[in-house]
């Protein structure tokens, strides 16, 4: 199947986890990929995954923190692509896990700076060239952390249900110009932000894993499939959702 042949899908944080398997499912389904890494040796080897697998990928350094940098990364693909169809901001981290109390200033300034701020400013950027195209499709990566608290990580669940109302007020602002925008809240997903946190403590992944009623954590595929449907020509009326990928962990 070739749902996205001839679409150009840029991706931030595909370095790994998550935002690797979404480029490498994107361009399994004919997209052309770009992607978006502060990382430049784990953004060139999700390239030459790709490019293993027979697609085509690009790569460009951005730090999702920067603006500007965000700027010239969309500026990138259009020069090499010449538009832009599916915007995917998933870049974060996941910040010092302690209680609110022992945060510091500079704990929280950064993890908004990347978890709010890259997906601010990719969409500022995406919107803008989608306009011109009269249309795209938009999905950002919260977290069940932004839809309900997370003890001993305070600045990440506000960081997350920040994405969730940029990603809501996005939708309303410009459902008219064709533009669907959604979010994705994984719930614990096989990450290097996962394995960085369950390093802290003994035993936390089985007390993480018996908290999701299916019983496992989350693969990156998992919630890159969602993200391929909610940003294919399959989807046309869902926009302005927070999709909960959480093995059935907010069902009760």
């Amino acid at each position: 199947m070739s749902r996205f042949i001839n679409q150009v899908a840029f991706i931030t944080g595909a370095g790994s986890g998550i935002g690797r398997a979404t480029a490498l499912a994107f361009a399994e389904q004919g997209a052309q990929v770009v992607v978006a890494e502060v990382n430049e040796l784990s953004g060139r080897q999700t390239v030459e995954l790709v490019e293993q697998a027979g697609g085509q990928a690009l790569f460009v350094a951005c730090n999702v923190a920067s603006p500007v940098e965000i700027e010239a990364a969309v500026h990138q693909t259009i020069l090499a692509y010449g538009r832009l169809d599916i915007g995917v901001n998933n870049a974060g981290i996941g910040g010092k896990f302690a209680r609110l109390t022992d945060q510091t200033q500079a704990d929280f300034d950064q993890i908004m700076a990347i978890n709010v701020g890259g997906v601010f400013y990719g969409m500022q950027a995406q919107i803008r060239q989608m306009i011109k195209q009269s249309g795209g499709k938009i999905v950002n990566v919260s977290s069940i952390a932004g839809i309900r608290g997370m003890a001993m990580g305070g600045p990440y669940s506000a960081s997350k249900h920040a994405v969730i109302g940029l990603t809501k007020t996005a939708a309303l602002e410009y459902v008219r110009k064709n533009i669907r925008v959604n979010a994705v809240c994984p719930v614990y997903t096989h990450s290097t932000m996962v394995d960085e946190l369950i390093s802290v403590a003994p035993n936390l992944e089985d007390r993480m894993r018996k908290v999701i009623p299916i019983g496992r954590f989350g693969e990156p595929q998992d919630i890159a499939q969602a993200i391929l449907w909610l940003c294919s020509n399959e989807n046309e009326f869902c926009t302005g959702q927070a999709i909960q990928m959480d093995g059935g962990l907010t069902a009760g």
